[in-house]
């Protein structure tokens, strides 16, 4: 039986999503918007494309809760994008109650579903969806490290003319500027990355991945990453539906793991057809460590702020 995935927002990342899933042929697609007429017409849309491509999952669109009943997986990228000058954090308020309202109406739909989070800013969507939901602590995921490991990766190998094949870097803590690249353990064709480039050329790459964000919300002007964002959102859907087990960077729960207790931080995850099969503790260097603490403060003062009128 084809698994049946809903994606909440039929906006860029939303609908991006969907035709990629399509396209990699991971289950059968419904796309939700409370816009009248928009998921249907994108969703018409991309099955149109499906004699072309060779997929056979079914795309629908719809604005009722209804219509995404019993999903195995949901994926939520409902909220407000950034604009330029803006921070993730900023929005948090209006982003609480979108996230808040659509977990509720998916929840009483699909009481068994694996959510995957990715509005804006994250860590702290993720904490809203898991009080709201109830849902064990496996079934709560939130995107974020999958993609900005992406980010640097890409960035190393423009920086070295190389195939991203050969590049291996993970990115740990919260989606945002505090974010931690794990310089230590990155690789270029299996070689250490301090051996092929200085510490002031790999101090520039992990301020970029830091503000990769940003950087496309100012260019974009209206808007922010969608491509490399649904990309990241299909390798953990890919990983869930046909039970990989890829050990990916995404927004897990910590019970004690790297010494936090309660929180959802961005670190490697097994990830399997139950969802979160295990957190894997990375290595961290002394300087790593520092930074993965700030980050962890950082995403415990938004959480605090996020239970407030919750």
């Amino acid at each position: 039986m084809e698994k049946k995935i809903s994606v909440i927002g039929a906006g860029n990342v939303g609908a991006t999503t969907a035709h990629l899933l399509a396209l990699k042929k991971l289950g059968d697609i419904v796309l939700f918007d409370i816009v009248e007429g928009m998921p249907q017409g994108k969703a018409l849309d991309i099955s149109e494309s499906s004699p072309i491509e060779s997929f056979n999952s079914k795309v629908i669109g719809t604005n009722n809760y209804e219509e995404t009943k019993d999903s195995d997986i949901v994926v939520i990228t409902a909220g407000l994008p950034r604009k330029p000058g803006m921070s993730r954090d900023d929005l948090v308020e209006v982003n609480k109650k979108i996230v808040k309202e659509v977990t509720e109406n998916v929840v009483k739909q699909s009481p068994n579903c694996i959510l995957i989070i990715v509005s804006n800013p994250l860590d702290a969507m993720v904490y809203v969806a898991s009080e709201v939901s109830k849902f064990p602590k496996n079934r709560i995921i939130g995107m974020a490290g999958t993609l900005d490991s992406s980010r640097l990766r890409f960035f190393i190998s423009q920086e070295l003319n190389i195939s991203v094949d050969k590049i291996e870097a993970m990115v740990l803590g919260g989606h945002g500027d505090t974010m931690v690249p794990l310089i230590s353990s990155a690789k270029v064709d299996g070689k250490p990355l301090s051996e092929s480039l200085p510490k002031e050329k790999i101090d520039k790459l992990v301020e970029r991945t830091q503000k990769a964000g940003g950087e496309i919300v100012s260019l974009l002007k209206t808007g922010s990453a969608y491509y490399s964002t649904a990309s990241a959102i299909n390798e953990l859907v890919d990983s869930i539906v046909n039970d990989k087990k890829k050990i990916l960077p995404c927004a897990a729960y910590l019970d004690g793991q790297y010494g936090v207790e309660g929180l959802f931080i961005g670190v490697p995850a097994k990830l399997g057809k139950v969802g979160i099969e295990q957190v894997i503790e990375a290595q961290l260097t002394d300087e790593e460590k520092k930074q993965f603490d700030i980050t962890v403060q950082h995403v415990k003062e938004l959480t605090e702020k996020t239970k407030e009128n919750l």
